[in-house]
Order: structure tokens, then sequence, then C-alpha cells
């Protein structure tokens, strides 16, 4: 029996379903994201063709499941940019753009400024920053090659020319004399790079590897969410490696734990950052923590 896209929605919240997640849902199935849900409304009596109220029951039914809406759609909206992401990434959350935003103001007063993207999994970082710096020379890196080949595509159709590295943190970049020309190729040769960054910035895996929640984030990449007994062997390997590749003033910027900005600090101090300091969350937690690299004469 056919069903109008009312019942239809309907039926999936008495199934369970919030009715902002049967209505992405919907949307998307109808080939009517940019429409909005308004869209909905205004079509609530338009009968579902077969194909689409199937593949909207099946999606419905992945969504009770626990798989994430944009696994299920494909897209993520993230900054202002459409991202296509599936399993092989994990699924960008909206409070990463605190990263960001933290990222454009510590590079406001700097004139084609060097960044880095650790761990960039859908390249949701990295393509943000040269979104709204078009004239920053952004590296992303990542030891997943599935993950390389979603941020690249991202990339591609987004026309934002990003390099990329595979490899572990910064392990597989090498700090020269010679920067990188504005015409660079996407696929970044290691030993083409520059003498120090203006920025390095990450939300790495900071899960603790026996936290309750992980049942819940089963259908993500467990590799990119957990990082030892407390989350934070990845960040200390990151605070550690930074100092060497951030030119005199830069900054790095970590993503954390809601738990983590007192353990974060303390590693940044104890690496001799200054200026160490946090951001919070849309919901007010400290969730970013970074700091800036001594400029000569520094004392901090």
């Amino acid at each position: 029996m056919t069903r109008t896209i009312s019942e239809g929605l309907h039926d999936a919240m008495a199934s369970g379903l919030p009715s902002v997640d049967s209505e992405l849902l919907l949307l998307a199935e109808t080939n009517n994201q940019k429409h909005g849900r308004a869209w909905l409304r205004a079509n609530s009596e338009v009968i579902l063709e077969p194909s689409v109220e199937d593949a909207f029951l099946r999606a419905c039914q992945r969504r009770l499941n626990g798989e994430p809406i944009a696994y299920i759609t494909g897209q993520r909206g993230f900054y202002g940019l459409d991202l296509q992401i599936d399993s092989r990434v994990l699924d960008p959350r909206p409070d990463t753009e605190t990263l960001v935003d933290w990222a454009l103001e510590v590079l406001n007063t700097t004139e084609r400024p060097h960044v880095i993207d650790l761990g960039t999994g859908s390249g949701a970082i990295a393509l943000a920053i040269k979104h709204e710096r078009r004239d920053a020379h952004v590296t992303a890196v990542d030891a997943s090659a599935d993950a390389l080949t979603v941020a690249r595509a991202n990339a591609e159709r987004l026309q934002l020319a990003v390099q990329f590295v595979q490899g572990s943190w910064l392990t597989p970049i090498q700090i020269t004399l010679d920067s990188v020309p504005s015409s660079a190729e996407t696929n970044l040769r290691p030993e083409a790079q520059t003498s120090g960054y203006d920025l390095i910035a990450s939300n790495p895996p900071y899960v603790a590897e026996n936290d309750p929640h992980l049942p819940a984030l089963v259908h993500e990449p467990i590799g990119a969410l957990t990082s030892g007994p407390d989350g934070l062997n990845d960040i200390r390997l990151i605070i550690s490696q930074s100092p060497a590749h951030l030119k005199p003033g830069g900054w790095l910027l970590l993503e954390h734990g809601y738990d983590q900005a007192e353990a974060v600090t303390d590693l940044l101090l104890a690496q001799g950052f200054v200026n160490v300091q946090s951001r919070n969350d849309l919901a007010g937690i400290a969730r970013c923590t970074g700091g800036q690299m001594p400029i000569l004469g520094d004392r901090g």
C-alpha cells in the first residue's frame, strides 16, 4: 500500500525515529535536501513512489540500528561545505567547527599561511580552512588510505587545492627551506615542504579504549576514535612532534574529550608552548585546547 509523505513520516516516528531524523532521511531519498524540511510540509499529501518508500524504510531501519544519518545519506554539512562521507571516515561533528573558528582567528593577521591538518578524515577541517582562506597552503595528513580517498574526492568536488599526505601524524613531513608553490599538486611530495607551519590543527582520536560510550559508535572507524587507556596517546605524540614543525609564534590547536582540557593544557605547557588556552564547544564545554610556540625572546 502506497503512503503519502505525511503518512510515511508518521509511521517512521511511530517506530521510534525522531521527527528530525525521519525528515532528513526522506529528504535524501526524494533528492530534496536543498529544499529543506519545509518542502515536506508543503508536499505532505504527495504519494511516495514505491521505490522511494522502500528506500526510505531501509534508511529508517539503518538509523534505528544506530547508524549516523550522514552515512545513510552520504552527506554532511560542515562549515558551510557539503561533504560526502561514508563509514571510512568519522562523521564530522558540529562542535569541530569551534576548532575551525579558532584556527581562522589565529591566522587572521598572517598572509599566505602554511597550515597542516593532522588526521584529516573526510577533509573537513582542512577544506573549511582552505575555503575561508584561499591564500593558505593547506596540507592534510592521514594514516588511512581510505580516508584520504574520501578527502581527496571532497577536495576535487569542492575545487579546493589541498595537499594530501599519507602517514602517521607529522612523521612523513619534512621541513626544508623551500616553501610550497601556490600551484602545488594536490598530491604533496613530502620533500616539497615549508620551513615551518603557522598552524597545526587536529581532531585526533581521544576516546579511552574502555570508554562505555564506544558501543554507540560501532558504525564509525574505531581507529579514528580510540587512543590508549586514557585517550591521550595520539595527543601526546602530536604535542611532542609539533615544536619541530612550527614557526616561532605558530599555533597548535587540538580538539579533545569533554574532560581532557586540563590534561592537554599540562602537556602543552610541559612541551614549552605559551599562551595555552581552551575554547568551549556549542554546549559550553572546553573541547579545544591549544598553545603557541614562543617567539625569540618570549619567556611566556
